[in-house]
């Protein structure tokens, strides 16, 4: 009965993939990409966002847009889920880091690409619900803990991607230390007012980074346990 009442939901998911292929094919001037993989594409076609979201917006949970998931936060529209895990180049077996658990659905698409996931939530009740949902769904190479972000989880460093799904006012440079050379940083960063830029950050052989500009972005800020944007 549950893979039944799970295949209902096909249909969404691959209408929602071909919306996210069309619209990575208009952004190419913005991105410099005119297609996502199609390891992740079928990631994306798999994985069960109904599940990862509120109960009141699962009727809405493959519309491409930013769904509101409860205490003044919100999870990306699928085509920018897609977009920064993408440009996060995720290999079987690597180690992947996540700032902002948020509803567990991005932590989802990343554990279906990588070895493990370490993801990191400042708001508790999120947190927690999301943690519950991802073992419910058999997520078991996911890594979840509450706490601050901005500093990374040292303790399982050094990872081969990151991803920040809220925007600090600039780069964490504690993330950038936790990175392997070689590896990559997708972060938005800027103030709610001044405007977001989502960045790819690479870390050189020599330790040094490259930065490059993606597009313009609108994210929650990346705060502290005093609700200050870091």
């Amino acid at each position: 009965m549950e893979a039944q009442a799970q295949d209902a939901w096909e249909p969404q998911r691959r209408r929602m993939v071909e919306e996210i292929a069309a619209l990575a094919r208009e952004a190419r001037a913005a991105t410099g990409r005119a297609t996502l993989s199609e390891r992740l594409l079928a990631v994306m076609a798999k994985v069960p966002r109904h599940e990862l979201v509120p109960a009141d917006q699962r009727a809405v949970a493959y519309a491409n847009r930013p769904l509101p998931i409860g205490l003044g936060q919100t999870i990306s529209q699928p085509f920018i889920v897609a977009l920064m895990t993408d440009f996060m180049d995720v290999k079987p077996g690597d180690r992947v880091l996540e700032i902002g658990t948020g509803s567990g659905y991005q932590a989802a698409v990343l554990a279906e690409l990588a070895g493990t996931v370490y993801t990191i939530e400042i708001v508790e009740p999120l947190a927690r619900e999301a943690a519950r949902r991802l073992t419910a769904l058999g997520y078991r190479n996911v890594v979840a803990k509450v706490g601050d972000g901005y500093r990374g989880w040292p303790e399982h460093a050094p990872f081969d991607s990151i991803m920040v799904t809220a925007a600090p006012r600039a780069v964490p440079q504690p993330l950038i230390e936790q990175l392997k050379p070689g590896g990559r940083l997708v972060v938005p960063v800027g103030g709610q007012a001044a405007g977001q830029e989502l960045l790819l950050i690479q870390k050189n052989p020599d330790g040094t980074v490259t930065r490059r500009t993606i597009l313009a972005v609108r994210f929650v800020p990346l705060i502290d346990k005093s609700g200050i944007q870091q």
